[in-house]
């Protein structure tokens, strides 16, 4: 909602990496930001229909600035790109309070961080909350290269033996085992893995396969394939009075935009649940990333962005 956006200055912008811009977001009068946990994220509002979010990286007890890590994507729909352009020291830009999907569960004895490549941001936050309250913990850091690797200098001092350094060009017997790191776990403990989406289905099959329960078993993605395949179907948007064909290759958002329905939509991916709406009749076909097993299977959510449907007729509340 507009009434929950904040307009930040960027007050400090540093690149790590040829690829990756940390960039520290404070008020314009210095006052204190609202809070937020380890794990929650922010949403850029970048231009108008432009909305990427990204992943609070500094000490959850900070409310001086929001800091976050963005990689510069090759394949970018605009947000990592217009964030690389625009957002220098000077800078202002809106954003939404912060929200968070991916909380730490504080009933865990022990907590398995498992961050790839950017996907790093979140978990720092969570190995500051974890040292904070005196938890156990490891944070184990794979990327392509230490010269590809933010943050480096500063988790080696923060965390010192919890955390453990992964680099695809280093020594074979350095490259995260995730089977052996798995298997050496303390019993009931918490897994939470961020990263490519190859990355997180590998570290999470690998849990599977190691029978971790699935309620201790973690994720977040920042992205996803989006597969608008399939027959044509109808939908009905029951609040907007509009019935709208959506064809192959056509997302229900794009079909209701079209018809002049208005979609709060976000990443466009499926990740972050901006467009989950509520279905009355049908039976959707869920592609997205963001609601649970249990959430698809009871048939009575739906993210617009991405799933289709099964049935011929969808009816939702929009």
């Amino acid at each position: 909602m507009q009434d929950d956006l904040m307009t930040l200055r960027v007050v400090r912008r540093d690149i790590h990496t040829n690829e990756i811009a940390v960039i520290d977001l404070a008020a314009e009068n210095g006052s204190d930001l609202p809070a937020f946990a380890a794990g929650a994220h922010i949403d850029l509002h970048l231009d108008e229909g432009l909305v990427r979010q990204y992943s609070l990286s500094n000490p959850p007890g900070e409310r001086h600035r929001y800091r976050l890590g963005v990689l510069l994507d090759s394949a970018s729909r605009g947000g990592s790109k217009a964030v690389h352009e625009r957002l220098h020291e000077g800078a202002q830009v809106k954003v939404g309070i912060p929200r968070n999907l991916f909380p730490l569960d504080g009933s865990a004895p022990h907590t398995l961080l498992v961050g790839g490549g950017i996907g790093i941001t979140p978990m720092i936050a969570m190995a500051y909350e974890l040292r904070a309250g005196g938890r156990s913990f490891e944070l184990h850091y794979c990327s392509r290269g230490r010269d590809k690797a933010a943050f480096i200098d500063e988790l080696e001092s923060a965390f010192g033996d919890a955390l453990v350094l992964h680099f695809d060009d280093g020594e074979p017997a350095q490259r995260l085992d995730i089977e052996a790191v798995l298997a050496a776990q303390p019993e009931n403990a918490h897994l939470y893995v961020c990263g490519p989406t190859g990355f997180m289905d590998w570290v999470m099959n690998a849990a599977h396969q190691a029978d971790w329960p699935k309620a201790s078993v973690h994720s977040e993605y920042f992205s996803a394939e989006v597969d608008t395949s399939g027959a044509a179907f109808e939908v009905e948007a029951v609040a907007s009075g509009v019935t709208v064909q959506v064809e192959e290759g056509m997302s229900i958002a794009q079909a209701l935009k079209a018809a002049g329905v208005k979609v709060n939509v976000s990443c466009e991916e499926g990740v972050c649940g901006t467009c989950i709406c509520e279905v009355l009749e049908g039976t959707p076909d869920h592609r997205d990333q963001f609601l649970s097993d249990e959430e698809k299977e009871d048939n009575d959510q739906i993210a617009v962005c991405c799933s289709r449907a099964k049935s011929a007729r969808l009816v939702i509340d929009l």
